[in-house]
């Protein structure tokens, strides 16, 4: 069985948080009035992408009624219709809509994951959650080494989890850690990372990140990563 499959399934079954995990299944219970009658996923959400992808995407976790509906991240929301639409202007997705895990969208060198796996309250995972679930994303960077070579990471709590999880699996970090902010690009050894506002709608909405910002970070990301 291929490696980073089984990361996958593993991830799938996860309960170590009890917060999170009464949380995604109440959602997945109760659901939104829209969704009625579908059948939430209500677990965590892997990463999505091929297992040699070259970019690797990190958010923050997924959303109630997206990922934790789909069973895919950033998927049936509206901060994944953001994302999905630049991966495909830019090149890296075969398709500029991701509705559902069934809708044949591909990745092409690319990955997305997060560092909490299951939909947290108000969007918002503790230190202690994040924590918690580091051991999952520093197994999947370790998986993603050999190919490797960018990493964007959308939003402060990203960076605050990927930076101690790259250290982990290996890559050298400066010290003191980098700081977050839009179109940082900090070198690492053999990989770039790269900072970029959250496509969440506050975001979005306000102007604060506009499609053109993302697209630019993602292209700069992929030329580095040998994908353009």
């Amino acid at each position: 069985m291929d490696a980073l499959a089984a990361l996958d399934r593993r991830i799938a079954d996860c309960g170590a948080c009890p917060r999170l995990v009464a949380w995604r299944e109440e959602v997945a219970r109760t659901k939104r009035a829209a969704f009625a009658g579908e059948t939430y996923w209500g677990r965590p959400v892997p990463g999505f992408g091929p297992a040699d992808a070259r970019l690797l995407i990190i958010g923050l976790a997924p959303a109630a009624h997206g990922g934790n509906r789909t069973g895919r991240m950033f998927t049936g929301d509206r901060s994944g219709d953001v994302l999905y639409r630049a991966l495909y202007d830019v090149g890296l997705a075969s398709q500029p809509d991701s509705v559902a895990a069934g809708d044949g969208l591909e990745l092409y060198g690319t990955r997305v994951t997060a560092p909490v796996h299951c939909a947290p309250p108000a969007n918002k995972p503790t230190p202690a959650e994040r924590d918690t679930c580091r051991p999952w994303l520093v197994r999947e960077l370790r998986l993603l080494r050999p190919t490797l070579r960018s990493v964007v990471v959308l939003g402060a709590f990203g960076w605050q989890a990927a930076l101690p999880a790259l250290a982990e699996a290996g890559w050298t970090v400066p010290r003191p850690r980098p700081a977050f902010a839009h179109g940082t690009r900090v070198p690492l050894d053999g990989l770039t990372l790269h900072g970029c506002f959250h496509v969440s709608q506050r975001n979005t909405f306000t102007g604060r990140l506009t499609p053109e910002m993302l697209r630019e970070v993602l292209r700069s990301a992929a030329r580095e990563a040998g994908l353009l």
